[in-house]
């Protein structure tokens, strides 16, 4: 199978946890061809979705010299198996333009992994609306009174944008905060800006799950991201530390609820966030996380992805 992966700059790539890279090394022993594309490199010009993709050649997992590339080649995005949408958020004007022109080249025959529509359709905090059995209580809002009300009702609540990663600009304001006004203000930008409020998890002490569904299926692991001393967050960006543990009962209820109806819209790829009993995020642009819970658990999570692409190919 030719695969074409549009990711952020190889350059870049954290090879000991990058998720990316798991799946390129998957597929290159499978006997697969890699091809890379960053956003800017595809184009529509003449009725056809075209991109200079470099031919990937798989060296070593070193961070500094991993790769060998070929010189960059015009390839209609048709022209291969599979299309894998891997690039990073911010999920911008930027991104939402890339989703269109992979729209059009699956009208001329692209297989795009997750489906560009998919990937515009959920958005990753406001998607859990979807799932409200599932959700702690939660407010999506621009209005300072909604958002003071919410947080009066609760007592102790997390703010967060729509369109942040890896734990920025999250906060946990407390009803006595002598901050809650410039944190508003801040984050709506004086009420420009709509925004999400959830009630405060104490459980995120035990670990912010991801629990990955793969081709319509949940990964039996997942990895608790648990804060470090003195933080809200569990992302591994902010510093949290990951544990993978096998699904409870409740994380597999919610991923089996979930599953079918998310493959069914185009999403071969879903990371859900847990915390405690309750969902707080579905992602689906990039979602990570398969070296961490390979290493720990022995599952091959990259195995499971690219026996789903295929299965999807066939």
């Amino acid at each position: 199978m030719k695969l074409a992966f549009i990711v952020d700059p190889l350059d870049e790539f954290k090879t000991y946890k990058d998720t990316s890279y798991a799946m390129m090394v998957e597929a290159a022993a499978r006997g697969c061809e890699l091809y890379a594309l960053q956003q800017a490199d595809i184009f529509w010009r003449k009725n056809r979705v075209a991109g200079n993709a470099l031919r990937l050649h798989l060296t070593s997992d070193d961070e500094e010299s991993w790769y060998r590339s070929e010189a960059a080649a015009e390839k209609d995005l048709a022209g291969f198996d599979a299309v894998i949408m891997r690039k990073d958020p911010p999920f911008d004007m930027e991104y939402v333009y890339s989703t269109y022109l992979l729209e059009a080249a699956e009208a001329q025959g692209a297989r795009v992994f997750n489906r560009p529509r998919a990937i515009r359709d959920h958005n990753e905090k406001m998607a859990i609306a979807r799932y409200a059995q599932f959700i702690a209580p939660t407010v999506v809002t621009r209005l300072e009174t909604v958002l003071r009300e919410f947080l009066a009702e609760h007592g102790d609540v997390i703010f967060k944008p729509l369109d942040g990663m890896g734990g920025a600009s999250i906060f946990r304001v407390r009803r006595d905060d002598p901050n809650t006004s410039v944190i508003i203000e801040t984050l709506t930008q004086m009420g420009a800006r709509t925004i999400m409020a959830q009630r405060y998890l104490p459980q995120i002490v035990d670990g912010d799950k991801r629990v990955l569904l793969i081709g319509g299926k949940p990964v039996p692991f997942c990895l608790a991201r648990i804060p470090m001393a003195g933080e809200t967050r569990g992302n591994l960006a902010a510093g949290g530390t990951g544990v993978a543990r096998a699904l409870t009962p409740r994380d597999r209820e919610i991923a089996e609820a979930l599953a079918p109806a998310l493959h069914a819209q185009g999403l071969l790829l879903v990371g859900l966030d847990v915390i405690g009993s309750n969902l707080t995020e579905i992602n689906v642009t990039s979602p990570t996380c398969f070296q961490e819970i390979t290493q720990q658990s022995g599952c091959n999570v990259a195995g499971l992805f690219m026996d789903a692409l295929t299965a999807e190919l066939k």
